[in-house]
């Protein structure tokens, strides 16, 4: 039986952050599952730069069907987390279920992907302290009154935690990812 992957995400995450990592895992062997605060399609969208404006752009994305409600996941069977970004990760981070979800990851020492506004989430259950870690840079204050070090890196490994800023650094992220993912939980 493969090793399965737990994706957390939730409405107006980024199309790109969900659907690379959950198909590039897949690609892999692993067994990815999405979750979100319930099961139903979960609607992505898109951030782009786009001259004249001073951040990103919103436009709507891909569908896509979440396996299960957090309240549904069982952290014990799953060997690494991801956690894409958008907009999600600011409402998620209030989710008692998730929260409790992400922390067993940490407890367990177990694989933690992050990525853009991923690390919100992330921050919210306390797993940043101490740590070295990137986000979207708009995030570098949020890291570190979080506790972490911020470092404006396409990806930053700090043990089993692999962050990176956004959806540009995928190629980084997924290669150092996969590098922890194949030490501690490897496809047989």
């Amino acid at each position: 039986m493969a090793p399965k992957i737990l994706l957390v995400t939730g409405d107006a995450a980024e199309s790109l952050e969900v659907l690379y990592p959950y198909q590039r895992l897949r690609e892999e062997g692993y067994d990815v599952h999405i979750a979100a605060p319930e099961r139903k399609k979960l609607r992505f969208v898109v951030h782009d730069f786009e001259p004249g404006f001073d951040t990103y752009t919103e436009k709507p994305g891909y569908t896509w069907p979440a396996d299960l409600a957090f309240a549904e996941v069982e952290p014990e069977q799953y060997v690494a987390v991801v956690i894409p970004g958008g907009r999600a990760p600011e409402y998620l981070r209030n989710d008692p279920e998730l929260r409790k979800i992400l922390k067993s990851f940490f407890d367990a020492d177990k694989p933690v992907a992050q990525i853009c506004h991923g690390p919100l989430l992330t921050a919210a259950v306390d797993g940043l302290r101490g740590r070295n870690v990137t986000a979207y840079p708009a995030l570098e204050p949020d890291m570190q009154a979080a506790g972490a070090a911020f470092r404006d890196a396409e990806v930053v490994v700090d043990g089993r935690l692999v962050s990176s800023r956004a959806w540009p650094d995928h190629p980084g992220w997924m290669r150092e990812f996969l590098t922890v993912l194949r030490a501690k939980a490897p496809v047989t």
